[in-house]
């Protein structure tokens, strides 16, 4: 295993991680850093509950090598909240029951926030189609679509964006 120096943005703060850069961020930011709200699913890129922000994308963490996140800017679950501050995202799969059993929220929420960093008033088929790679196995897709419109609609009264 070799290992080297990686400098990258992760949740606004520049940071330098000496590790093997072929593992995965995933592994990185569980294992490593101790940022366990990115959940592990399938550790095969099938079921979503491991999306971060790369750059402003929704990816797969468990599909990423550490390395690539080098000179780059990575957003997890824990970003969200400012301090014991839910982001409305958060807030609305709260209130709209979005968050039935929960290992899949974290995935669901930084697909959603990604989205929502496009569109501010996303419609149901964005939605849909932007956390068409996260599975519920609780099957509250419904109560999640409608967490998204909602954090949305609060968005934009404040006149903020994702």
């Amino acid at each position: 295993m070799q290992k080297e120096q990686i400098c990258f943005t992760l949740n606004g703060e520049t940071i330098e991680v000496y590790t093997d850069p072929t593992i995965s961020l995933l592994r990185l930011l569980r294992d490593e850093l101790g940022l366990t709200g990115t959940k592990e699913g399938c550790g095969e890129g099938e079921c979503g509950a491991c999306t971060v922000i790369l750059d402003g994308m929704a990816v797969n963490s468990c599909l990423v090598p550490a390395g690539k996140a080098k000179n780059r800017s990575v957003l997890t679950i824990e970003s969200l909240a400012k301090g014991d501050k839910y982001h409305p995202l958060q807030e609305a799969f709260v209130e709209k029951g979005a968050v039935q059993c929960g290992f899949c929220s974290p995935g669901m929420i930084m697909s959603a926030y990604a989205l929502l960093q496009e569109s501010s008033e996303p419609t149901s088929i964005e939605i849909r189609t932007a956390i068409s790679g996260n599975l519920c196995r609780c099957s509250g897709y419904k109560q999640i679509e409608e967490a998204v419109l909602s954090a949305a609609e609060k968005l934009k009264n404040r006149g903020e964006s994702g």
